[in-house]
Order: C-alpha cells, then sequence, then structure tokens
C-alpha cells in the first residue's frame, strides 16, 4: 500500500543545542514518520522551538502554563490534512533521557502522536479513546521498527 503524500515545512528556532536536534531530525526521517501516521494526504508544517515558545504557545492555546513535548494545530482533515506541530526541543530532550529512549525515536513517537492528533484522535476523551490512541501509535512505530514507546 502507498503511504499518502506529504507537503512538509521543517522549522527550527534559534536556541541552545539546536545542532542535536536538527541532526535527530533529517527531513526524510520527518517525512517518513509523518507518512507513517497520515491516513490521506498531507500539508504539514513542523517546528521545533525552545521553551519559552513552546511555553508561550500551550498558555496562549490551552491555557495551561509550561511548555509541553508536541502541540498540534489542526486547520482541516479533509480532503488533506492540514496542521501544524509544535515541537519543545528541551522537553522532547528531557523525555527521552528519563525514559532511556534516542532522541530521534522519541521525535518519531511524538510526530506520529501529533499526526494523529491532526487527523482527529483524541486520548483525553476517555480510557477506551486512551488505549485505542496509544495501541494505533504502537503499531505504526513498529512498522517503522521503533519499539513501543510506552514499554509494552
Amino acid at each position: 500500500m502507498a503511504l499518502p503524500a506529504l507537503s512538509l515545512s521543517l522549522q527550527f528556532g534559534r536556541f541552545d543545542g539546536v545542532a542535536r536536534h536538527r541532526a535527530a531530525l533529517p527531513r526524510h526521517r520527518v517525512t517518513r514518520w509523518i507518512r507513517h501516521a497520515l491516513d490521506i494526504d498531507g500539508e504539514i508544517t513542523v517546528r521545533i522551538v525552545d521553551a519559552d515558545e513552546g511555553q508561550q504557545l500551550n498558555r496562549e492555546f490551552r491555557g495551561k502554563d509550561y511548555a509541553t513535548n508536541v502541540l498540534t494545530f489542526d486547520y482541516a482533515q479533509a480532503p488533506i490534512v492540514m496542521a501544524d506541530l509544535v515541537l519543545c526541543a528541551p522537553v522532547v530532550a528531557r523525555e527521552a533521557k528519563e525514559n532511556r529512549k534516542t532522541l530521534a525515536d522519541h521525535y518519531a513517537h511524538l510526530l506520529v502522536h501529533g499526526t494523529l492528533h491532526a487527523q482527529g484522535w483524541d486520548h483525553e476523551t476517555g480510557d477506551a479513546d486512551a488505549d485505542e490512541m496509544e495501541a494505533y501509535e504502537i503499531e505504526i512505530l513498529a512498522e517503522m521498527g521503533i519499539r513501543s514507546p510506552y514499554g509494552k
């Protein structure tokens, strides 16, 4: 089965250690990770930001005053997926270290997770939805040879 087409804009803010994050996110890998999570063609911007920008966006759009790992801004789910995925580099790096995962594998998981959100998946609507989304993430990542981010 052919994967959906993807028009990708990959952006990096200016922050300490940006080179490490660029190295973990070559365009071909980011494209692959997102395409595996898409059900239909997509136009997606991925922006890697520092803690200040991540916190500001989370506060402004979700009313939560802290930097989170990934924010999804979805604009359309048909006829194509249109979304922005904003990932906070310091949070992603800290979580990868705490969970003994490579930075690249953690980014892969969060990009799959954000892409599913952009298509209407929501783990905050109940335990059954959370379990279903988690199982689908595990399946998508396994297709690409990435172990389960949930230790299962």
